[in-house]
């Protein structure tokens, strides 16, 4: 057992700069410059083009960025939104509770009607019940993630009108955030 786990703990530090570098790597190749991003589509001067480069630290090697990247990684430090000017920790902590809250309610719904559908499904295997509910959970599984949702929010949102087609809740309703949590 000790050795399963000394294995798996030695895996983990390979792992976590295998990550790192290919994140690096991919964030580098994205096209566009990014103070270019941060100063909007105004005309950047070049001389506080420079300077948000030496700031930044992006007139660096690579090698001496990617240091810099997994350093500030190892004292928590996610980095700063090019947009918002703000810590990404500070935006994720804001945005994490309706992800969260979100994740639960959908696990608690599919779960309930998934339960409650293979139950009937095989108390009356074989029917027209049974094939229906094979039918839906296989194009279910089959179809990607991102196409359910844009084709759940134009039948609840769009047509049934149910729930608001952005956003967590609808514009008319203003309720006053306390935890992050809209039912909390």
């Amino acid at each position: 057992m000790f050795a399963f786990i000394a294995r798996r703990l030695g895996l983990l530090i390979p792992t976590f700069f295998g990550v790192t570098l290919l994140t690096f790597a991919l964030i580098r190749m994205i096209p566009g410059d990014p103070v270019e991003v941060m100063m909007g589509e105004r005309r950047v001067d070049p001389e506080m083009h420079a300077q948000a480069m030496e700031r930044l630290g992006l007139n660096k090697p690579l090698y001496a960025q990617y240091f810099d990247y997994i350093g500030k990684l190892a004292q928590g430090n996610l980095g700063e939104s090019l947009r918002t000017r703000t810590g990404v920790w500070d935006e994720f902590a804001t945005l994490f509770p309706a992800t969260l809250e979100l994740s639960l309610a959908a696990l608690l719904f599919a779960g309930t009607l998934g339960l409650i559908a293979g139950v009937i499904a095989a108390l009356k295997r074989g029917s027209l019940f049974d094939h229906g509910v094979m039918g839906i959970s296989l194009a279910g599984y089959s179809m990607p993630i991102f196409w359910w949702g844009l084709l759940l929010i134009m039948f609840f949102s769009v047509w049934l009108g149910w729930t608001p087609v952005s956003g967590r809740i609808d514009l008319l309703y203003d309720i006053p955030p306390v935890t992050g949590f809209m039912l909390i």
